[in-house]
């Protein structure tokens, strides 16, 4: 079984780069000046965003690879693995990278809303591709906090530096809303082949085995993660991915409770409710009636 080494410092990580630590709970990088990641999987115990402009050098990210293009970004959250793949040391890439320990932003506004950046959740497939200005922004970003980092520590470092970070974050998000808006047309087609997914689900006889579908199956099948899933459906139809599920569990619902050869109760095991009281609320809350009274009003 492949060794997974563990990353719990940045001092650690600035070392395997041949860098000295500037500080102990966060450093930027410029690739070109350091030394390449060993050939080996790695469990990161820090955030990491990573500007790369290379071609044709292929990274490992959990049990996927991404062939990077010129100018690309990829997140990675604390407990996430990633890994070069054996081989390809030779590759000279070019970029920065931004690595902070999560004692870094405890206590901040940032330290408050790092959950909100799912984007740390994304697969490396679904990186964020920027435009030469969009680089430019997050490179100015990057050298304001490297800027702070070669000023003596004080007082005001730890703010200063995290609210750069959060800027730079918050930038990210801007620039992830205009890609989904770019890639609009292959949006469109997710969501089709989402439609598809729950109308075959439906009309199979895996909701009485597997239960309701839920989001994480629904990303798996359609090759997405669960997050960069469920942004995508909430920007493109305003609803989440759960609300999306639930109106077309309604939908087959209103066509089957007309079936009178079936009880309610019959009809909810057939969908994937394991309680018939579940299933009569959630058709209530969306349909205004209870499956009963719907069967009876149409």
């Amino acid at each position: 079984m492949e060794e997974i080494v563990k990353i719990t410092s940045v001092a650690q990580y600035n070392a395997m780069r041949g860098l000295t630590t500037k500080h102990p709970l966060v450093a930027v990088i410029d690739i070109s000046k350091a030394l390449p990641m060993p050939a080996r999987s790695f469990n990161m115990g820090l955030y990491a965003v990573g500007l790369k402009e290379l071609n044709n050098a292929q990274l490992r990210y959990g049990r996927k690879h991404y062939d990077y293009q010129e100018g690309s970004m990829i997140f990675v959250a604390p407990g996430q693995v990633v890994g070069v793949e054996p081989g390809l040391e030779s590759f000279t890439p070019t970029g920065w990278i931004l690595v902070f320990h999560p004692d870094l932003v405890n206590g901040t506004s940032l330290g408050k809303r790092m959950q909100d950046y799912s984007f740390f959740s994304y697969d490396v497939n679904e990186a964020l591709h920027l435009s030469d200005k969009e680089r430019g922004i997050v490179i100015d970003c990057l050298s304001k906090i490297e800027y702070e980092l070669d000023q003596n520590i004080d007082k005001h470092s730890k703010g200063l530096i995290a609210s750069n970070i959060e800027l730079l974050l918050n930038y990210c998000v801007r620039f992830y809303d205009r890609q989904f808006i770019t890639r609009d047309t292959a949006n469109k087609g997710v969501l089709e082949r989402f439609e598809h997914l729950l109308k075959d689900y439906f009309s199979s006889d895996k909701p009485q085995y597997e239960g309701l579908p839920s989001v994480a199956y629904c990303a798996e099948a359609l090759h997405l993660s669960s997050n960069y899933f469920g942004d995508l459906v909430k920007k493109e139809t305003g609803r989440s991915a759960q609300e999306y599920i639930q109106a077309k569990v309604i939908d087959v619902a209103k066509e089957r409770v007309f079936d009178r050869n079936k009880s309610v109760s019959e009809i909810a095991y057939e969908l994937g409710f394991k309680y018939p009281q579940h299933f009569s609320r959630l058709f209530k809350q969306k349909a205004g009636l209870t499956p009963n009274d719907y069967r009876m009003k149409y």
